[in-house]
């Protein structure tokens, strides 16, 4: 239903002098005063010859009738807006009538689904974000043409989804994975590479219609472009379903995203209290990505709403958009516990707790803010952790954050991704330069937008202008210190290939979904053999196929014998200044000796007198 009015909102001084606020969701209608007196007042403005002034007074018109029926809910809701804001006595500001008189969303905030402007309001209809009374009235005009059309084509469907998604959902075995043998399953995985560990382990699913997922969310998978599930969703998604808690790596670009967007959105969909899932990620880049994914795949679903919590966007809208009974908190760590000191959101309500990029998070400063923000969930919360990489340290930890979980491994683990075609390259410090400009300059190599990591935001900027200045190639630098604008700038420029080189720091080197680079370049070589596997992979996203570079030298010598366990078996050749280093021949005879260590200090059947000997042997020199 739709009636221009104007809602007056409570807001608190500091929302007040920091930024417009976050409206709470509009509302279907008013007092019959209020509707009378704003009805003739929209008229009156729809008689200007403005095109969208006429049209919204048609939409208006229809919609007039429809929304008596539903003022005694809205009287109610309004009533109670009415009497905080008299009591609070802030002042009040009416809801934006048209689109063009609303502001352009700043990177993060949430888009109007109509025509892109800051999506200020949440429609209470369809809890998808308008930018005025204007966009709702035309959402709610296509919402319901769309409903006509379904409801005509396919009546039995609609009341069957409806049915779904008002009954509880339990995930349980399909018949047609019931009735493969089980070494058919085993099969399956070891040709998919996927290796589990845990009790009770359900089988993997082939198609994503064998969860029982509600038709709407079936349908936002194909129109997000998932036909059939990954190696790392066939497995992940029935043990998510399951409520186990989950340990996952893969390779980059996997599909390990939508793996535990999938248990999250089931598990919180049939949950009243709010919020009631909680994903955290690493880097703002990361967060805004996830929830543009959860919003594609919970389109349509009721009271579905996601909130994003991160640094460099004003505090205050964020904090309002907490108060329109967010399902889903995508956030930082940083700014999720700045939002929790200030006893602004309660997560005791949460019921799924995702880490995504867990090494990242757990070994790089983050460690300590993940385990501040689980003390303040229950404990009898469902926990997925996630990452291309699983080092021994996280293992450890996750034997203590985790609970009777599944750990689950796609492809080798911590190896780099196989879509990748990697080449290392000796090169010398003062030719490093010539050689990228080389790569640039050769055609079959040389395949737009490249990606150039460096190790330093300094050596960014400068090398970028040099790109630019020697190639004439588009370039631009992307590191920490790029504002939230310039950052969101250049990761479209770089999806919509406006820059043909970019040159960042390891800040694009995790999790994001850059499906059209074909060519990194490692012009420094990452300080961890993680963070080698994080980069490479960024060049082969979601199955595509593409080429790493690397150039090493003396200064990566802590990584040569890392570098030759990892790459050479993917069948790269390595560069005989690589091989015949003699750091490389020291660090292989210390990892020997260690590993002799390490058996002779088992005891077997074998060695039991020797070792026996050898202690009474020691106590008797004592």
């Amino acid at each position: 239903m739709f009636l221009p009015r104007s809602v007056k909102v409570k807001r608190t001084a500091d929302e007040d002098t920091s930024c417009t606020a976050k409206k709470n969701k509009l509302s279907s209608g008013g007092s019959l005063l209020e509707e009378t007196t704003e009805f003739q007042d929209c008229k009156s403005v729809g008689t200007e010859p403005s095109a969208s002034t006429d049209n919204s007074s048609e939409i208006v018109q229809e919609h007039t009738e429809p929304a008596a029926a539903d003022l005694g809910v809205a009287n109610i809701a309004l009533g109670r807006d009415s009497q905080n804001t008299e009591d609070d006595g802030s002042l009040e500001e009416p809801i934006k009538s048209f689109s063009k008189s609303q502001r352009w969303a700043e990177p993060g905030e949430p888009v109007c689904v109509v025509c892109g402007r800051y999506g200020e309001y949440i429609c209470d209809n369809t809890d998808e974000d308008v930018c005025s009374l204007e966009c709702k009235a035309k959402h709610l005009l296509q919402t319901q043409a769309e409903e006509k059309q379904l409801t005509s084509d396919q009546p039995t469907d609609s009341q069957a989804e409806a049915h779904l998604l008002n009954t509880p959902y339990f995930y349980k075995d399909h018949a047609f994975i019931l009735g493969l043998q089980d070494e058919q399953v085993e099969n399956l995985k070891l040709q998919l590479g996927i290796a589990v560990q845990g009790q009770q382990v359900p089988r993997p699913i082939v198609e994503f219609e064998h969860c029982g997922f509600p038709e709407t969310l079936n349908n936002n998978l194909k129109n997000s472009g998932y036909e059939v599930p990954t190696p790392i969703q066939m497995q992940m998604i029935p043990v998510g379903l399951l409520g186990r808690d989950i340990l996952a790596s893969a390779d980059t670009g996997s599909g390990k995203t939508a793996a535990f967007l999938l248990p999250v959105i089931m598990r919180v969909l049939k949950e009243t209290e709010t919020p009631s899932a909680l994903v955290l990620a690493p880097t703002r880049e990361l967060a805004v990505q996830l929830e543009s994914q959860a919003k594609e795949l919970m389109a349509g679903l009721p009271n579905m709403r996601t909130v994003l919590l991160v640094g460099g966007l004003p505090l205050p809208p964020q904090l309002h958009r907490l108060k329109q009974r967010v399902k889903v908190i995508i956030a930082t760590p940083g700014r999720l516990l700045e939002i929790l000191k200030q006893s602004s959101v309660q997560l005791r309500g949460i019921k799924i707790v995702v880490v995504d990029e867990v090494d990242t998070m757990l070994k790089m400063g983050f460690q300590q803010q993940v385990l501040d923000i689980l003390e303040d969930i229950s404990q009898d919360h469902q926990t997925i952790l996630v990452s291309a990489t699983i080092p021994v340290g996280i293992e450890h930890l996750a034997n203590q954050l985790l609970h009777n979980f599944v750990r689950i491994t796609v492809g080798e683990k911590n190896l780099p991704c196989s879509n990748v075609r990697q080449i290392i390259l000796w090169v010398e410090e003062p030719s490093k330069k010539k050689k990228l400009f080389e790569i640039l300059n050769d055609k079959k190599l040389f395949k737009p937008p490249v990606l150039v990591f460096v190790d330093c935001k300094l050596g960014a900027d400068l090398l970028s202008d040099a790109v630019h200045k020697i190639t004439g190639l588009q370039c631009t630098a992307m590191h920490s210190e790029k504002s939230q604008v310039e950052r969101t700038d250049i990761l479209k420029g770089l999806l919509q290939e406006k820059y043909e080189v970019i040159v960042s720091t390891g800040v694009l080197g995790r999790g994001l979904d850059l499906v059209n680079v074909k060519l990194v370049v490692n012009f420094d070589m990452p300080s961890s053999m993680d963070e080698y596997v994080h980069q490479v992979g960024r060049a082969g996203r979601l199955g595509h196929s593409g080429t790493a570079i690397t150039f090493i030298n003396n200064n990566s010598r802590k990584l040569f014998w890392d570098v030759v366990k990892r790459v050479k078996p993917t069948g790269t050749i390595l560069p005989p200044q690589l091989l015949n280093s003699p750091y490389l021949h020291d660090q292989k005879r210390r990892e020997q000796q260690r590993l002799k260590q390490l058996q002779n200090s088992l005891v077997t059947g074998d060695n039991i007198m020797d070792i026996i000997k050898k202690h009474n042997k020691n106590n008797s020199q004592r």
